[in-house]
């Protein structure tokens, strides 16, 4: 046997008083808002009163933190899994935003040649792959029920235009991956297929400061 449904749950909002990329660096985990999200996910996984078998999670403190709620509300373990983490990025640590933005100088011009692998960091077609490896194992890691795989927004919506057959080069802005969302599949035959995506953290988002790309 193998599991139900795969929920890719997006860490919630960050204390980044700085503004900046934070991307992998240390030290980055939850606002007092952020913690409140990753429960409103937690919460949304209880309500739809579906097994939960197996919680896996990137290996930076904002998933950690935010698998924290549903480790607790389904009394499992977690587990963590490098394969789910937030994509290299040259702009680590720099301000992408404002008058300093780091796009303003022309130092950091030669990162943006080419947007469609991209050139500053990951290139997607890796993060596709290794977030479909780390889907597949986490689907045959178990008898029965479902696995949550505590993520980030890029990894998340590669993933997302991986399985719709959509290219990989997309525009930031218009992602659809909110802070504590879930997008959910199931494997059917040979492929996997998106069955739903909720953002159960619509109402709080509203107050954060902090969401990620632009």
């Amino acid at each position: 046997m193998v599991a139900s449904q795969i929920h890719l749950v997006r860490h919630g909002e960050v204390f980044n008083p700085r503004r900046v990329l934070y991307g992998r660096l240390p030290g980055f985990g939850l606002s007092d808002l952020g913690h409140e999200m990753a429960r409103s996910a937690a919460a949304d996984l209880v309500e739809r009163r579906r097994t939960i078998s197996a919680l896996y999670a990137s290996p930076l403190q904002r998933t950690q933190e935010s698998a924290q709620p549903i480790s607790q509300a389904f009394e499992l373990p977690i587990i963590t899994d490098p394969r789910i983490i937030e994509p290299t990025n040259r702009f680590e640590g720099l301000n992408m935003r404002g008058r300093s933005s780091a796009l303003k100088n022309p130092r950091t011009w030669p990162w943006l040649r080419n947007p469609t692998i991209p050139s500053w960091g990951e290139p997607y077609a890796s993060i596709r792959t290794r977030m479909l490896s780390a889907m597949s194992d986490a689907y045959n890691s178990v008898e029965s029920g479902d696995v949550v795989l505590v993520s980030h927004q890029l990894p998340i919506w590669t993933t997302h235009l991986a399985i719709a057959g959509k290219p990989l080069f997309h525009d930031p802005r218009r992602r659809r991956c909110e802070l504590s969302s879930i997008t959910s599949f199931e494997r059917i035959g040979n492929r996997w297929v998106e069955t739903g995506y909720a953002d159960p953290a619509a109402d709080l988002a509203e107050n954060a400061t902090d969401v990620g790309a632009v």
